[in-house]
């Protein structure tokens, strides 16, 4: 096996940091030693495979990317990203975990679902992934099989109040999906919009020639967000059962998620890069049909109405716990064109998987968060959230050599022309500049990208079996 040395850095964890040298015996880390640490008297360097200088540079967990969609079926076509492209890209970026979600559809058995996206992952996948499980049609055979999930290495399932006719649960299907929960252990997920009241209002704007990507938001506005996600706490609250809200993009909500911990709840929310920097206004409400590369469900919201500083208060006082995409691209040509004369047609969804860990540390930069939090929102807190600290989120010996060495005197500009390595014609992100950049990644201790190069190979990825959560309370 090869020995690896990472000499020089900044060792960054999500309660601390310090100068060390990192120490990885093939897939594992084995130690984390002071500066210059020797081995029986002799200088380490010397003694392993392959040294890596990562002087002035900080040394940190790869990445968790907790919720993506790669191959994901979706109002007619499907998201643009395969597993092989999607995990490609989000290594560029420093991530070297997903989880994604395996789909149950109405009239399918759930474990048709999961095994046809191990069918779509196995042996295409650039880093590690895990799957959550979509429940889309709950009966007696759905329910039966989420006691089976857990031995499967799925240690959760996502429910919807959206979507009707195609994912939603009405709130007696909730109620029964959150007794399993309570029962297993498993987390509750949940997609929170009042979805048929989204409905009725999308088909009246349209009724009215209200058909610009503008008008996504305005149907699904902030009241629905917030409805559903205190419909959710309630119902977990009568079960017993953990929730995590997916997506979350409005004060509101996160008002209603706060409200719950604060009285002991087992209530997490995450939100998305998309929430913390794009908006309503400059965004969906671009010229003509240009909006529509930022149609996503739950919406951009208004900035004039600060929900972009609410949602970077939440990540610092905890309120909202950690960051995912959410990555569920799509092309304008031929897929979010099929929206054209009608918003409610444009697929919904935003690619980002490469681009997470570099607008989060940007908001280390402009003075949101520390340090600290960047590692902690990023990657401890979703392996703790999905059952996989220890061997991810941390750095420390027994962890998988999953490291990301990130340059601060670096720097990195967003664009579909310069680093661009979604399969996507466009990039959400055009323009933004980031001071930072991420020059090496290992995934279980074999360097995939370094020196602006991709280094690794399909295949390299394995999947992740995760047990129950560790972050309950």
């Amino acid at each position: 096996m090869t020995t690896t040395l990472i000499t020089g850095g900044m060792v960054v964890s999500a309660t601390g940091r310090a100068l060390a040298d990192v120490l990885i015996d093939g897939e594992t880390i084995a130690a984390v030693l002071a500066p210059g640490s020797t081995l029986l008297g002799n200088d380490l360097k010397t003694s392993v495979d392959k040294v890596i200088d990562a002087t002035g540079k900080y040394v940190v967990p790869g990445g968790i990317d907790a919720h993506t969609h790669m191959q994901m079926p979706f109002g007619g076509t499907e998201a643009s990203d395969t597993f092989e492209t999607g995990t490609r890209a989000a290594a560029w970026g420093g991530t070297t975990t997903i989880v994604d979600f395996a789909i149950q559809s109405y009239g399918e058995r759930v474990e048709d679902g999961l095994a046809a996206w191990h069918e779509k992952a196995a042996g295409n996948c650039a880093i590690d992934y895990g799957f959550h499980q979509i429940i889309g049609d709950v009966n007696e055979a759905s329910l039966k099989a989420i006691d089976g999930l857990l031995d499967e290495g799925v240690s959760s399932f996502k429910l919807f109040m959206a979507y009707p006719g195609v994912f939603l649960s009405d709130d007696g299907q909730i109620l029964k999906a959150m007794q399993k929960s309570a029962s297993t252990g498993l987390l509750t997920m949940m997609h929170a919009e009042n979805g048929s009241a989204i409905d009725i209002l999308a088909q009246q704007l349209i009724a009215d020639g209200k058909t610009d990507p503008y008008y996504h938001g305005i149907a699904r506005a902030w009241q629905m967000e917030e409805e559903a996600t205190h419909r959710a706490i309630m119902l977990a609250n009568v079960t017993g059962a953990p929730l995590y809200v997916v997506h979350v993009s409005a004060k509101q909500a996160v008002a209603q998620i706060a409200t719950a911990r604060d009285a002991g709840q087992n209530v997490y929310g995450e939100t998305c890069p998309q929430y913390l920097y794009l908006s309503l206004e400059d965004n969906l409400g671009a010229p003509g049909f240009e909006g529509a590369k930022w149609v996503c469900s739950t919406p951009l919201r208004s900035k004039e109405e600060g929900h972009q500083q609410q949602m970077w208060q939440a990540l610092r006082t905890n309120d909202i716990q950690m960051v995912s995409t959410d990555h569920c691209p799509f092309c304008m040509k031929d897929q979010k064109e099929l929206g054209i004369g009608n918003f409610s047609k444009i697929p919904n969804g935003i690619g980002s998987v490469e681009h997470r860990m570099d607008l989060l540390y940007q908001g280390v930069v402009n003075g949101h968060i520390t340090l600290e939090r960047w590692v902690e929102i990023t990657s401890t807190t979703p392996a703790r959230m999905f059952g996989m600290y220890g061997k991810k989120g941390v750095i420390a010996p027994g962890a998988d050599g999953d490291i990301l060495i990130y340059n601060p005197n670096g720097h990195t500009s967003i664009g579909y022309e310069k680093t661009h390595h979604m399969n996507m014609d466009h990039s959400a992100w055009e323009g933004y500049e980031i001071d930072g950049h991420v020059d090496t990644v290992l995934s279980r201790g074999k360097v995939i990208v370094d020196d602006n190069a991709y280094v690794g190979t399909k295949g390299d990825g394995q999947y992740v079996r995760r047990g129950l959560s560790q972050y309950l309370i």
